[in-house]
């Protein structure tokens, strides 16, 4: 079982999550790094809270997007919730004051930090950010190491909340343009502009030909159980994890410590794969004696994600 699969599926985007910790960067460092390797134009983009591209790629990667060095077609980005919203105050900020200087008399930082309170604001951006760069051609893949779980199901949630919020400000501003007397909001149309932009971001994350989500763990009791809760709640969201990864595998005991640490694993193996077997691709990956950091260990972790 591997993700070899994943070459000829035509998918844009594959995203990476799970619980913190159990190698979610890791595992997507590598997938681009494999098609990196295959000559498709890829980036990778972390929005963890602490990311560690850098960390494993040995290089400053940060908030601009860069070549990853020694990497043909291969650009990092570490973006977290400060930058997004920077960025979504430079993209926005200019028509939203325009729009709302024709109800209220506020200050411009006034106005966009309170617009900026919307909720869903920050993880439309960033779904905004990567269908972007999906549709201008800048890359042929984005493989987006997602936040741990907490915030990956925010990231799928918080969209629909932002285009309920939005269905239901027209109705305010409406009222306004009656008291206030005026022939048209500008306010209104750019609330319908956010609004088509938010369903056809959502669109697109629900497509199973656009997008695929791939769910990391690792076989002990809070990774399985975290990972079996991200499952429903995708489900409830219309959507469908194929691939699962079970990280840092025990494969060949050599201690006493070792084969106690190896049963208790193939418990947490096996009931994943009772539950989720038949319905999803489960890939063991086993435990390193070094750590995963540098292009040369990516290529050994690609050597078994990527068997043929």
């Amino acid at each position: 079982m591997s993700l070899l699969e994943l070459d000829s599926s035509g998918h844009r985007v594959l995203m990476f999550g799970g619980k913190g910790g159990v190698g979610k960067t890791t595992c997507s460092a590598t997938t681009a790094l494999h098609y990196a390797s295959l000559g498709r134009k890829t980036l990778i983009i972390s929005s963890d809270l602490t990311p560690s591209l850098s960390d494993i790629f040995e290089m400053e990667i940060g908030p601009v997007e860069k070549p990853v060095e020694g990497v043909e077609n291969l650009h990092g980005l570490e973006i977290g919730p400060d930058e997004v919203m920077k960025r979504w105050k430079k993209k926005f900020g200019p028509e939203i004051y325009e729009a709302a200087s024709s109800l209220i008399d506020m200050e411009y930082d006034e106005v966009i930090d309170y617009v900026a309170l919307a909720p869903g604001i920050q993880e439309e951006f960033m779904l905004d950010y990567v269908l972007e760069r999906v549709k201008d051609g800048s890359y042929d893949l984005i493989v987006w190491d997602t936040a741990p779980a907490g915030d990956t199901l925010r990231l799928l949630e918080l969209p629909y909340k932002f285009i309920a919020h939005l269905r239901t400000a027209p109705k305010i501003y409406m009222r306004a343009r009656d008291a206030l007397k005026l022939k048209r909001i500008p306010f209104l149309e750019l609330i319908e502009s956010w609004k088509a932009l938010a369903e056809e971001v959502t669109s697109f994350m629900r497509d199973p030909q656009n997008t695929e989500f791939i769910l990391v763990t690792i076989p002990e009791g809070l990774g399985v159980y975290q990972a079996r809760r991200l499952i429903t709640e995708f489900e409830r969201f219309g959507l469908d994890i194929h691939y699962m990864v079970v990280n840092n595998v025990i494969q060949n005991a050599d201690s006493d410590f070792n084969r106690e640490r190896m049963e208790m694993q193939q418990g947490y193996v096996q009931m994943l794969r009772d539950e989720y077997g038949e319905r999803r691709k489960i890939l063991e990956v086993p435990l390193f004696a070094r750590e995963i950091k540098g292009v040369e260990r990516l290529r050994e972790l690609e050597r078994v994600l990527f068997a043929g």
